[in-house]
């Protein structure tokens, strides 16, 4: 009887502290986009679960995933940090000129509000597109009414940054993002 209860609260135990990984599991599916040209472009797509964009209090982040970086990414830009923002870029003083210009456009209000809605519950990232080191992580703006993207890449030390340099990878990911656009690819 001893036995069976220590196996049964084991056993709780290990359900209880597996629940919060089961939260990150994700699921990669290999896919194939035919462009106009017969082209094709081959990637996997990984879903998340449906508040993985969100971000959870006393959360320590680091760039260790693209949905990561993401997060990180649009938790300095909410609070309108574009130093540290920009340092998440693989081409860091590019990056902050281009957000130093879009802050200057749109006013601080306003540009940490359009990177707030990122975190809103009604948002739903729809996939993690994946090609070598590069990833594509499409989302759906509830507010806007838009497909917005955002690209990162895995860098040799593990921490994936914002890919801001033009590669070939890079613009067949951008023509998987403009298929998602035009309903090519279901959401």
């Amino acid at each position: 009887m001893m036995r069976a209860r220590r196996a049964l609260a084991g056993a709780a135990l290990a359900a209880a502290l597996a629940a919060p990984f089961a939260l990150l599991a994700q699921s990669e599916t290999p896919r194939s986009l035919e462009l106009e040209d017969g082209k094709r472009i081959e990637y996997t797509l990984r879903t998340h679960p449906a508040e993985a964009h969100r971000v959870k209090p006393a959360t320590v982040l680091a760039p260790t995933s693209a949905l990561d970086a993401a997060r990180l990414l649009n938790l300095h830009l909410s609070t309108g940090d574009i130093e540290e923002a920009a340092l998440l870029s693989n081409s860091p003083r590019r990056r902050f000129e281009v957000l130093q210009d879009y802050r200057r456009s749109i006013g601080d209000d306003e540009f940490r509000r359009v990177f707030a809605e990122y975190f809103d519950p009604k948002n739903k990232l729809l996939g993690e597109i994946v090609i070598g080191p590069h990833s594509l992580l499409v989302w759906t703006q509830t507010a806007t009414r838009t497909i917005a993207g955002q690209f990162f890449v895995k860098m040799d030390d593990g921490r994936y940054l914002v890919d801001d340099i033009p590669n070939s990878t890079r613009a067949s990911l951008r023509q998987v993002l403009q298929a998602y656009r035009a309903g090519k690819i279901p959401q």
